[in-house]
């Protein structure tokens, strides 16, 4: 579980949402489909990824309620769906108990399919990334990530930007 929450940006921190987006769909789907594929073919017990999901949301709402705390809106951390997908993925268990390997075709399918879907639904329903982005910026990301306002129209008099518009001339 640790694994897999610290893979990818488990927490969509609106700030950089859809970049940690990309990275997320496919590491969460990719350790979501084998974690589970893995604990269910060795173990037999079916609901295991949905309970493995179940962990991660609660792990993630306290994360959520902690940044809360500290005084970052309630929308700061979307939290990750991931609970459908493992649902997905224990019903394919469940339809594919004698082939095995059909359960990590399908099933791993499913999650990759899935579960970017639910979340791009969910990143999209968080207001403005680039208004929480520059009201709380991220203090645990390094400076040269810390996003900043764009300067457009800053220079548009000097004598630089003069020189150079009239020697392209």
């Amino acid at each position: 579980t640790l694994l897999t929450i610290n893979a990818g940006d488990y927490i969509f921190y609106t700030d950089w949402a859809w970049t940690s987006f990309v990275i997320f769909s496919i590491s969460q789907s990719t350790m979501l489909a084998v974690g589970a594929v893995y604990y269910l073919l060795f173990t037999g017990v079916p609901g295991t990824a949905t309970y493995y999901a179940t962990i991660m949301t609660i792990y993630t709402w306290v994360a959520k309620g902690a940044w809360f705390a500290l005084g970052y809106p309630y929308d700061f951390v979307a939290v990750p769906v991931w609970i459908p997908s493992a649902m997905l993925l224990d019903l394919t268990y469940w339809a594919t108990r004698r082939n095995k390997h059909m359960l990590i075709l399908v099933g791993g399918t499913l999650v990759g399919l899935s579960l970017p879907l639910f979340n791009m639904v969910n990143l999209l329903l968080v207001r403005d990334p680039l208004e929480v982005a520059f009201k709380y910026p991220r203090p645990t990301l390094p400076p040269y990530m810390t996003p900043i306002e764009p300067q457009v129209g800053k220079f548009y008099n000097s004598p630089v930007a003069l020189g150079a518009g009239a020697s392209a001339v």
